[in-house]
């Protein structure tokens, strides 16, 4: 796979990590690969932490379509993102020289915050309330009112993000085979005055979702993209959409995403 030779690593600067990128840095030239200092001049973006650092790799590089994402977890650590370890960095480079990899694609959500710019999230795009009163927001698929929601958030996330934040909210695990999104409630208000679903609903890639939020006193909520705070100070609405783009990734065989749910859950 000779047009796939240029790495770049991604990784929270530490002594210790250091010196391990040195040593891949060495094995990986011996390979024939050349280490890039920049995400846009590589075709294979390898991240060294956990899932938290392999999300960082890929919004900080902008969601390339044209690269391969790897994950590579340090001793001790564990992701559902990352399927080699420190100690099996020579397998990788032997999968990506010799074509015996297998690529898994991960379906993105596409959000757009007041009608702004275009963010994609791997994980999840979450809005919360940021002071002790519930926050309201007017839940529409495909621009038809479907409930309005009362409580201390809302949570859009991808198959591969139903893991995450979404899990602890009681949402579903969501095959990445299905293009899909979910909408999981956080601490929803359900009274004989105020109604919602009261669980978790699913919808097709081809929906669109669109999250208005009323002036209610609570007009400074706090929007999360994957693992990062958006900064926008005043949200109105969150349109919710899933198209063609998907984070490609070095699948080692006989490890589905099942296995690692498996082996991180169960």
């Amino acid at each position: 796979m000779a047009h796939r030779n240029h790495l770049y690593f991604y990784y929270l600067k530490d002594e210790d990590t250091d010196e391990k990128v040195s040593q891949l840095t060495e094995v990986a030239q011996s390979n024939g690969y050349k280490i890039v200092d920049h995400t846009d001049e590589a075709n294979i973006i390898v991240s060294i932490g956990g899932d938290g650092t392999f999300l960082q790799a890929v919004r900080k590089s902008g969601f390339r379509q044209d690269a391969l994402y790897v994950g590579i977890t340090r001793e001790g650590e564990s992701g559902l993102y990352c399927d080699f370890n420190l100690d099996n960095f020579n397998e990788m480079l032997h999968l990506l020289m010799h074509e015996e990899l297998e690529v898994r694609r991960f379906p993105v959500i596409k959000t757009r915050i007041n009608n702004g710019t275009d963010h994609y999230c791997l994980n999840e795009v979450s809005i919360r309330s940021t002071i002790v009163k519930t926050i309201v927001i007017d839940v529409l698929i495909d621009d038809c009112h479907f409930e309005t929601f009362r409580g201390d958030g809302l949570i859009v996330s991808t198959p591969t993000g139903s893991t995450a934040y979404n899990k602890s909210a009681n949402g579903a695990v969501v095959d990445p085979l299905i293009p899909s999104f979910q909408v999981s409630e956080v601490a929803s208000l359900n009274n004989n005055q105020y109604r919602t679903l009261g669980s978790s609903f699913i919808l097709n890639k081809d929906r669109k979702l669109t999250l208005n939020i009323q002036s209610t006193g609570n007009d400074h909520p706090i929007i999360s993209l994957d693992n990062e705070a958006n900064p926008i100070r005043k949200i109105d609405s969150i349109e919710v959409e899933m198209d063609d783009a998907v984070i490609k990734t070095v699948k080692l065989k006989n490890n589905s995403f099942w296995d690692r749910v498996k082996r991180t859950f169960l």
